[in-house]
């Protein structure tokens, strides 16, 4: 029998998490949760507190207050039980410039510790789910903007992870590469798979299930794309006109004191 409690549980649930350094605000107060096999998107300015948000919940840092949950189990005090749950690739994903595609692999999956009977099966399927097969044998550093990112990719899937954190994955990366990625990206939620991404690409963000606007530090808003947009003629207008009211709420507030 299916466990219906496990199906509707977040896979990830973020109550009340701050986070500063010294005299800095990076996070403050946020709460949000991300459902089971679905592709959830963190927008907004830069320095809006985005990334901080995705190496708290990847268990990088610890929240200064709040808990995050994950698939269940408190990340601060269960970070071994939950480790093998993440795949995180931050912005700058540590790939070995003078390694192939095919040595990157099993480096990663040396780390991961994939079992040796896995390895072949696991490594045709992610380097072919990325059309990176033909260049097994290329250096990393070799490689385009987009053909690094998608190695990166199939670099943090190795250990078939249920959680996948990306961290602006296709910043600098040209369309084609970008739309390749995202198909990447759909399949792997069709298979169960549930993500979790930063982008600063807001046709990206129209590809998400739902969405969270961040600012200063704070979510502003956490709905599906198509109600964030609402009458705005595209997602992009609709958040640039809630950040700009933002901003001028908050200069009114302060030159009023």
């Amino acid at each position: 029998m299916v466990d219906l409690s496990l199906s509707r549980r977040p896979v990830v649930d973020v109550q009340n998490v701050s986070l500063h350094f010294q005299q800095v605000e990076a996070v403050r107060n946020v709460s949000f949760n991300v459902p089971r096999q679905s592709i959830f998107g963190l927008v907004g300015s830069d320095g809006a507190g985005k990334s901080s948000v995705l190496r708290l919940i990847a268990g990088m840092i610890n929240p200064n207050q709040g808990v995050i949950y994950i698939d269940g189990l408190n990340a601060a005090s269960s970070r071994r039980k939950i480790k093998h749950f993440i795949g995180y690739m931050p912005q700058r994903f540590g790939l070995y410039q003078d390694l192939t595609v095919e040595e990157n692999m099993d480096f990663f999956m040396d780390v991961f510790g994939v079992p040796r009977a896995e390895r072949k099966k696991r490594k045709e399927k992610y380097l072919g789910f990325s059309n990176l097969l033909p260049f097994t044998d290329r250096l990393a550093g070799n490689l385009s903007g987009g053909m690094k990112q998608k190695l990166g990719l199939a670099c943090v899937l190795v250990h078939e992870p249920g959680l996948l954190i990306l961290d602006e994955p296709t910043n600098g990366v040209d369309p084609v590469s970008r739309h390749e990625f995202w198909d990447i990206l759909d399949a792997m939620k069709q298979a169960g798979m549930t993500l979790l991404i930063s982008t600063a690409y807001l046709d990206e963000g129209e590809k998400c299930d739902q969405l969270a606007l961040m600012h200063a530090g704070v979510i502003l808003e956490q709905n599906s794309p198509a109600v964030i947009r609402g009458n705005a003629p595209s997602l992009e207008a609709a958040i640039v006109a809630r950040i700009k009211d933002v901003d001028q709420e908050l200069a009114h507030d302060t030159f009023s004191l």
